[in-house]
């Protein structure tokens, strides 16, 4: 889906797109973070249809739940294309030994041949994270590769394989 975006002085900012079936749909990210959804008439892109309002920490809810399985799910349907590629969703616990420390220290991907191709951090999703990303406890990293590779980035990491990431689709 793809969205223009439109400075409001004063307000925020407003995103503009369609559905996939042709769907006007409006976002307004107030300056506070309160988000305002709205669909517009097919008729008469003027004429509100369905409005929905989000306060901040609802917003910022709403953002936490769909950045994660939106990137897991892109993950999942290239793992199904290659056989023997896996994702996995681990998450770095406050006591892990590299909770605190520049994801390069592992590396990780020389002693396993995983990549880490996504951290989730609270609402953000921080897409190919860099050597010098600073890795937090409550992290959850997508990492992708072999089952036996996925395994050995856990115990590197001190962390926990969560089950496969599932496939997650909500059409839009």
């Amino acid at each position: 889906m793809e969205f223009t975006e439109t400075l409001l002085p004063g307000v925020g900012v407003r995103y503009d797109g369609q559905s996939r079936d042709g769907q006007p749909i409006a976002i307004v990210v107030a300056h506070d973070g309160d988000v305002e959804i709205v669909t517009y008439q097919r008729t008469d892109p003027d004429a509100v249809q369905y409005r929905l309002e989000l306060a901040a920490h609802a917003a910022l809810a709403v953002a936490e739940l769909l950045g994660s399985p939106r990137v897991s799910a892109r993950l999942v349907d290239l793992t199904r294309e290659i056989p023997g590629l896996h994702t996995r969703r681990l998450v770095v616990a406050p006591g892990s030994r590299y909770a605190g420390r520049l994801l390069g220290d592992s590396k990780a991907r020389t002693r396993t041949g995983c990549s880490i191709v996504a951290v989730v951090r609270g609402p953000d999703v921080i897409a190919a994270p860099a050597p010098d990303f600073t890795l937090l406890a409550g992290d959850t990293l997508i990492a992708i590769g072999s089952e036996r590779g996925l395994e050995a980035l856990a115990e590197l990491l001190g962390l926990t394989p969560d089950d496969p990431v599932p496939v997650m689709t909500a059409p839009v």
